[in-house]
Protein backbone atom coordinates (compact mmCIF):
# COMPACT_ATOMS: atom_id res chain seq x y z
CA UNK A 1 0.00 0.00 0.00
CA UNK A 2 1.54 3.30 -1.00
CA UNK A 3 1.82 6.34 1.24
CA UNK A 4 -0.58 8.46 -0.88
CA UNK A 5 -3.40 5.95 -0.32
CA UNK A 6 -2.78 5.85 3.42
CA UNK A 7 -2.89 9.66 3.57
CA UNK A 8 -6.12 9.67 1.53
CA UNK A 9 -7.77 7.13 3.84
CA UNK A 10 -6.83 9.06 6.98
CA UNK A 11 -7.90 12.36 5.41
CA UNK A 12 -11.18 10.73 4.36
CA UNK A 13 -11.79 9.58 7.93
CA UNK A 14 -11.24 13.13 9.17
CA UNK A 15 -13.32 14.61 6.32
CA UNK A 16 -16.22 12.25 6.96
CA UNK A 17 -16.32 13.07 10.66
CA UNK A 18 -15.91 16.80 10.03
CA UNK A 19 -18.79 16.75 7.54
CA UNK A 20 -20.88 14.81 10.07
CA UNK A 21 -20.16 17.46 12.72
CA UNK A 22 -21.11 20.31 10.39
CA UNK A 23 -24.10 18.59 8.72
CA UNK A 24 -25.74 17.20 11.85
CA UNK A 25 -28.97 16.33 10.00
CA UNK A 26 -26.99 14.05 7.64
CA UNK A 27 -24.68 12.53 10.25
CA UNK A 28 -24.44 8.74 10.36
CA UNK A 29 -22.94 8.66 13.85
CA UNK A 30 -19.22 8.46 14.57
CA UNK A 31 -18.75 4.94 13.23
CA UNK A 32 -20.88 5.53 10.11
CA UNK A 33 -19.17 8.85 9.39
CA UNK A 34 -15.78 7.17 9.79
CA UNK A 35 -16.59 4.27 7.49
CA UNK A 36 -18.11 6.50 4.82
CA UNK A 37 -15.15 8.88 5.18
CA UNK A 38 -12.52 6.17 4.74
CA UNK A 39 -14.32 4.73 1.71
CA UNK A 40 -14.85 8.17 0.21
CA UNK A 41 -11.28 9.20 0.90
CA UNK A 42 -9.86 6.17 -0.85
CA UNK A 43 -12.21 6.29 -3.81
CA UNK A 44 -12.14 10.07 -4.14
CA UNK A 45 -8.38 10.23 -3.93
CA UNK A 46 -7.84 7.51 -6.50
CA UNK A 47 -10.45 9.03 -8.82
CA UNK A 48 -8.80 12.43 -8.65
CA UNK A 49 -5.40 10.84 -9.31
CA UNK A 50 -6.77 9.15 -12.44
CA UNK A 51 -8.48 12.31 -13.68
CA UNK A 52 -5.52 14.63 -13.11
CA UNK A 53 -2.80 12.23 -14.18
CA UNK A 54 -1.30 12.23 -10.70
CA UNK A 55 -0.58 8.54 -11.08
CA UNK A 56 3.04 9.40 -11.89
CA UNK A 57 3.30 11.38 -8.64
CA UNK A 58 1.86 8.40 -6.80
CA UNK A 59 4.45 6.12 -8.37
CA UNK A 60 7.19 8.53 -7.27
CA UNK A 61 5.75 8.56 -3.75
CA UNK A 62 5.64 4.77 -3.65
CA UNK A 63 9.30 4.72 -4.60
CA UNK A 64 10.12 6.85 -1.56
CA UNK A 65 10.04 10.30 -3.15
CA UNK A 66 7.08 11.70 -1.22
CA UNK A 67 6.92 15.44 -1.85
CA UNK A 68 4.78 18.18 -0.35
CA UNK A 69 2.66 18.50 -3.49
CA UNK A 70 1.56 14.87 -3.44
CA UNK A 71 0.87 15.06 0.32
CA UNK A 72 -1.32 18.15 -0.08
CA UNK A 73 -3.14 16.62 -3.05
CA UNK A 74 -3.76 13.40 -1.12
CA UNK A 75 -5.01 15.29 1.94
CA UNK A 76 -7.35 17.47 -0.09
CA UNK A 77 -8.76 14.74 -2.31
CA UNK A 78 -9.16 12.29 0.56
CA UNK A 79 -10.80 14.82 2.85
CA UNK A 80 -13.21 16.09 0.22
CA UNK A 81 -14.02 12.57 -0.98
CA UNK A 82 -14.73 11.44 2.57
CA UNK A 83 -16.96 14.40 3.31
CA UNK A 84 -18.88 14.08 0.06
CA UNK A 85 -19.52 10.35 0.44
CA UNK A 86 -20.66 10.83 4.05
CA UNK A 87 -23.09 13.57 2.96
CA UNK A 88 -24.46 11.46 0.09
CA UNK A 89 -24.89 8.45 2.40
CA UNK A 90 -26.63 10.66 4.96
CA UNK A 91 -29.02 12.00 2.32
CA UNK A 92 -29.81 8.49 1.12
CA UNK A 93 -30.42 7.35 4.69
CA UNK A 94 -32.78 10.30 5.23
CA UNK A 95 -34.65 9.60 2.00
CA UNK A 96 -35.07 5.92 2.91
CA UNK A 97 -36.35 6.82 6.37
CA UNK A 98 -39.12 8.98 4.87
CA UNK A 99 -40.53 6.16 2.75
Amino acid sequence: MNMDLIIQLVAGLIGGNAAGAVLKNLSLGTLGNSIAGVLGGGVGGQLLAMLTGAGAAGATAAAGGLDIGSIVTSLASGGVGGGVLMAVAGMLKGMMAKT
